[in-house]
């Protein structure tokens, strides 16, 4: 297990492309955030945590159960799903949106459907943001 990658991973590195590509401007790897994650984007206070689906559990057919010693994995997954929830709360009570990825949403054509997810999604946060200001503002749609 030494050898598994925690960061810079082949879907880690496709969905950064893909943000990139479509605009957005990030932060990778925030060390004084919960769950250090993998992509931060302040300007929308949104997160993205790019997950492996065997490592984290995702319900497709690479989160097998591995054959030998399963009582060693079962607690090794437990503890792994347990923290994701934990890091997920503790974000979302501090203000964050909370983006989880797939690996297996990272491939073929289902890479388009992630785009315009992720483009719906931060869109979104962009408009939340800017009602906010708005309402800090007192009603005014100007920033002057």
């Amino acid at each position: 297990m030494s050898r598994i990658r925690g960061k810079d991973t082949a879907p880690e590195l496709i969905v950064r492309r893909l943000l990139h590509a479509m605009g957005y401007r990030f932060r990778l790897h925030v060390s004084h955030l919960p769950g250090r994650p993998d992509v931060v984007l302040p300007k929308y206070r949104t997160i993205v945590f790019v997950h492996g689906c065997f490592w984290h559990r995702h319900s497709c057919a690479a989160a097998y159960m591995p054959k030998t010693r399963p009582s060693f994995w079962q607690a090794k997954f437990d503890s792994n799903v347990g923290r994701d929830r934990r890091h997920r709360r503790a974000l979302v009570s501090a203000g964050w949106k909370v983006i989880v990825v797939w690996e297996c949403q990272t491939s073929g054509e289902v890479l388009t459907r992630l785009a315009r997810r992720l483009k719906r999604l931060l869109d979104g946060a962009s408009e939340a943001r800017l009602a906010l200001r708005r309402a800090k503002l007192g009603g005014c749609g100007s920033t002057w």
